[in-house]
């Protein structure tokens, strides 16, 4: 057996955690109570040691799709047999915004037309595979418990049903088969932490969960103001970021997902189920640009606890990455025991970036926190504070090699885009200063921001390639520089931007794909090569648009729209065959279709009207 492609998943979430369905009904990625928990299924990353929970059909040739509930996240898998048609429609109820070890998987089996009899298979492997469960069964369900640790599976039933089911035991694992009919609706709810044993549960209670979980994302969604051409595409963007926040804190993960490998075999295999600074905030910016600011305040005061837990620190007001919940122990280990996606070793856990350096994080923070406030949210005092606070320590340390964005293990150096991103910290506070009459050195900022820039212009523009390059040593292009006009650092037509979008046409971008750099040009300290980056390719369509160039800025979305997978879902970059590839979903890419979409629109309407 071989591990499901990245692509043919779709995610479903309760807002504390996630898991990943394939299309062939298999839950093969989830991690509890918590995002950044050991997985409980992880299949996807090894196959006959990740364990998984499958539903399909039994002894019969099937074809299957999958959708989402229009405007939710819940998710539908379908299967077509000759004797008929079956679904199976995922969802977890939304848990709320105080942690809990408690969560439920809800898988409700139907049988739609004909008759079909459904496969199950149900092999829990606690902490990554590396606690042994054992299975305690009774006429009502099952109890899997290792380590502490408790899954119960509880049985959707009805009275009459002892003939629909055959259960068998193998290895502590549940197998069994249902027998339905057109019509008939069965399921089974998997709950971790469950407040006492396994318990019959009437379709009617099912049926109950399905409903309160469309109109919980129902409800959430109507908040969006986007009425656009993409509007399928951007809603789903947003529900997908909306699943990947943890509802407690207001952090937002990068992906729910570990060790997915930017090239299927090499050793870029990273963990992604963590809050990185600039994900967040640049996730939390994209929300706000459709109308959604609970997000933004939930997440700024995030912020806000990070920053004051770090005041004094001699390394900054900021770590790059925390855990969901604000804690900082990040530390990286392999799981030797695991073969890794299609053979992508090693299976990284924890991350050991979280130390780097990486400036470029408090524009990023800066800039979500002034579109929250140009939104309407108000800056509480000690807010103030703690914002004074950063750029003061910025004032002091932002001319000063670093790991940069991409978080490369080749050394420091003098990134161009960590110094644009300082000019935005200070832009964005300066003008917050202005605009709410607060307390602030701006003589000093503002000396500091036109240091900044004048520092870029100077060192950052290459004059031999005519653009922008990555680092002040070097004359390497880098995508990353495609967000210089998108924060108002250069105008989009700019003389120097369009020579550099030109250098990056010829050099970065293959059929409107764009890599991030080029590793053989400026070597990272990693070997092997990477897909392009989906991100990029959607700030590449923003930079076309602010450069009037609007026939090749619609192309490029609509080609990036066909690598989107069935359910509009994309990971962290596209590999030359077309597969995707890294962790997946990605929040950055995601934010980045929204960010794209939007602007676009605007200047398209413009063009119209």
């Amino acid at each position: 057996m071989t591990e499901t492609a990245i692509a043919e998943h779709g995610i479903i979430g309760d807002l504390q955690t996630a898991a990943l369905v394939t299309t062939d009904g298999s839950i093969d990625w989830f991690c509890c109570p918590r995002f950044d928990s050991p997985s409980v299924f992880g299949a996807l990353l090894d196959d006959e040691r990740g364990g998984r929970f499958r539903i399909r059909p039994s002894g019969v040739g099937y074809t299957t799709k999958q959708m989402y509930f229009p405007d939710t996240a819940v998710l539908v898998t379908r299967f077509l047999t000759e004797a008929g048609v079956g679904q199976v429609v995922d969802f977890m109820p939304p848990t709320g915004t105080t942690a809990t070890d408690t969560h439920r998987l809800v898988r409700m089996i139907q049988c739609v037309r004909g008759r079909m009899s459904f496969e199950i298979e149900i092999s829990p492997r606690f902490d990554y595979g590396r606690q042994p469960h054992r299975a305690e069964v009774n006429d009502e369900g099952v109890v899997f418990r290792a380590n502490g640790s408790t899954l119960t599976l509880h049985v959707v039933r009805e009275p009459g049903d002892e003939q629909k089911a055959r259960v068998t035991m193998k290895d502590q694992d549940v197998h069994a088969t249902l027998d339905l009919v057109a019509g008939e609706i069965r399921g089974l709810v998997l709950e971790s932490a469950a407040d006492g044993p396994a318990r019959a549960i009437r379709v009617a209670e099912i049926r109950a969960l399905f409903d309160e979980t469309v109109q919980f994302w129902r409800g959430w969604l109507s908040g969006s103001t986007y009425t656009g051409r993409w509007r399928e595409a951007v809603q789903r963007s947003a529900i997908t970021l909306k699943l990947m926040t943890y509802a407690p804190t207001g952090g937002l993960v990068a992906a729910p997902t570990a060790a997915l490998p930017e090239q299927v075999g090499g050793e870029r295999n990273w963990d992604y189920r963590y809050t990185w600074v600039r994900d967040a905030s640049f996730s939390v910016h994209a929300l706000l640009r459709l109308g959604m600011v609970d997000e933004a305040a939930r997440f700024g005061g995030w912020l806000g606890d990070r920053i004051r837990e770090r005041v004094g620190s001699d390394s900054g007001p900021l770590n790059i990455m925390y855990r969901i919940d604000g804690s900082s122990d990040l530390k990286e280990d392999v799981l030797d025991h695991w073969s890794g996606y299609r053979g992508s070793a090693p299976v990284r856990i924890g991350n050991g970036a979280a130390e780097q350096l990486q400036l470029d994080i408090y524009g990023e923070a800066m800039d979500s926190i002034y579109a929250a406030v140009r939104a309407g949210q108000e800056i509480p005092a000690r807010g103030w504070t703690a914002i004074t606070g950063v750029l003061d320590w910025l004032a002091t340390h932002w001319d000063q090699p670093e790991e940069g964005i991409w978080e490369t293990r080749g050394g420091r150096q003098s990134f161009t885009y960590g110094r644009v991103m300082c000019w935005v910290a200070f832009d964005r506070g300066i003008r917050m200063a202005v605009e709410r009459g607060l307390p602030a050195p701006l003589e000093r900022w503002t000396t500091e921001r036109d240091l900044i820039y004048r520092q870029v212009m100077d060192k950052g523009f290459h004059q031999s390639r005519q653009a922008f390059v990555q680092h002040y040593d070097t004359d390497v292009l880098d995508s990353s520089l495609l967000r210089m006009p998108t924060v108002g650092f250069i105008a989009g037509t700019d003389p120097l931007w369009t020579s550099t979008l030109t250098a990056m046409d010829s050099e970065l971008v293959t059929d409107s794909l764009v890599y991030r750099y080029d590793p053989a040009a400026s070597p990272d300290g990693l070997r092997g090569s990477e897909g392009t980056f989906s991100l990029c390719t959607f700030a590449y369509v923003d930079a076309l648009t602010r450069n009037g160039r609007l026939d090749d800025a619609r192309t490029a979305f609509e080609k990036m729209l066909t690598y989107g997978n069935h359910a509009g879902l994309y990971s962290e970059e596209i590999a030359l065959t077309g597969e995707q590839i890294g962790n997946f979903p990605q929040a950055f890419t995601h934010l980045a279709l929204i960010d794209a979409a939007i602007t676009l629109d605007a200047a398209l309407d413009k063009v119209r009207g």
